[in-house]
């Protein structure tokens, strides 16, 4: 491949990365590091698959059409695994490309930073922005009383705060079309509760979450079903909100809910990472 070819290349990922971003999508940028046969000599060369739908959207080239095929379908898979970075060999994931076997290819997550809308500014809503912009999220908190969410009470940049006049208006607003958003409710009651969560699951959300009892958060989900809210998104409703710690402050319950998001993001189970350790134990192994 040529210089001007190559500088092409690298002008059209760079658009499809920015346009990514901007759209709140999802790619897998694929880059041949290493390349120690004679059929690869353009290390450095770039391959950007998008999630567009079920079908790949593929831009650039690694030099070679069989290992574009080849990246191309294990970069879906990378992309489902939710890890941020890997580097593989080709021989791991195309055997029959015998001739590059050795070749290895970076893989890496393009992705908009995290967001978090949080429905409620009180004790639980208040450290959960905290904690979500600690931890790299974008936050946005939303209450409809205008001195909760004052600039004075939170100087962090990156938590937007909204003093909301109709919660769902503020919800759909703030959620957009649910690209990478997660959502947690944990407003003061059942009637701001139900507002919220009746805009959220018009939005397919990365998570949403609702804190309160098994049988408040029971009352909302039948309100809603019985208004007709369609099946398949409330049961992917996380109510009540959060891993099992034994939360009782409102850090404590703020550090459980994040968790369970955190969770989700990345496909975690949620479960002790010991636990294996005392089965083993527990069986004699």
């Amino acid at each position: 491949m040529s210089s001007s070819e190559k500088s092409a290349q690298s002008k059209l990922i760079a658009e499809a990365v920015s346009q990514t971003l901007q759209q709140n999508s999802t790619a897998a940028l694929a880059t041949l590091i290493e390349a120690p046969v004679s059929g690869l000599t353009n290390v450095g060369l770039k391959l950007l698959i998008r999630e567009l739908g079920s079908t790949p959207s593929p831009i650039g080239s690694l030099g070679n059409d069989a290992l574009d095929r080849a990246v191309t379908a294990q970069a879906i898979k990378f992309l489902e695994s939710r890890a941020d970075l890997r580097i593989v060999q080709v021989k791991e994931f195309a055997p029959e490309l015998a001739e590059l076997s050795e070749a290895k290819i970076l893989l890496e997550r393009i992705q908009a930073e995290p967001r978090l809308v949080i429905c409620g500014a009180g004790h639980v809503g208040a450290s959960l922005a905290r904690l979500a912009s600690q931890l790299g999220y974008r936050a946005t908190l939303i209450d409809d009383r205008a001195e909760f969410v004052t600039r004075e009470s939170f100087p962090e940049q990156n938590i937007e705060l909204v003093a909301a006049v109709d919660w769902s208006e503020a919800v759909q607003r703030a959620v957009g079309n649910g690209h990478g958003v997660s959502l947690a409710i944990v407003t003061r009651g059942h009637s701001e509760d139900e507002r919220c969560l009746r805009a959220a699951v018009a939005v397919d959300l990365d998570y949403i979450g609702l804190i309160g009892s098994k049988r408040r958060t029971n009352i909302v989900l039948e309100r809603l079903r019985e208004s007709g809210a369609a099946e398949e998104r409330l049961a992917k409703v996380h109510a009540p909100v959060g891993l099992d710690i034994g939360a009782v402050t409102p850090e404590e319950v703020a550090l459980a809910i994040m968790a369970e998001i955190v969770a989700v993001r990345r496909g975690g189970g949620g479960g002790s990472l010991s636990a294996w350790r005392r089965l083993s134990r527990a069986k004699g192994g």
